[in-house]
């Protein structure tokens, strides 16, 4: 396990945000997956705002399930 419990993790960086996709395991052993969304606060102080959420594993394939459809109805509304 690693640091706070990261198993694995990758990030986007786009233009004003940086999302994190980190894996992680918990003290029982549960793995989750802990989204977070990383941006600059207004102001230019140097601070970053941060949110996230938290999916756990036996919650993936539904979380998933929702998402992609989420997904599909933005690229609809987008034509």
């Amino acid at each position: 396990m690693g640091l706070r419990g990261e198993v694995f993790s990758t990030k986007l960086v786009t233009g004003e945000r940086t999302y994190f996709f980190n894996v992680k395991e918990n003290v029982y052993g549960d793995m989750y997956l802990n989204i977070v969304e990383s941006k600059g606060a207004e102001g230019g102080s140097g601070r970053f705002l941060r949110q996230s959420i938290l999916v756990y594993k036996e919650d993936l394939g539904e979380f998933i399930k929702e998402f992609q459809k989420s997904i599909d109805f933005i690229k609809q509304s987008s034509k």
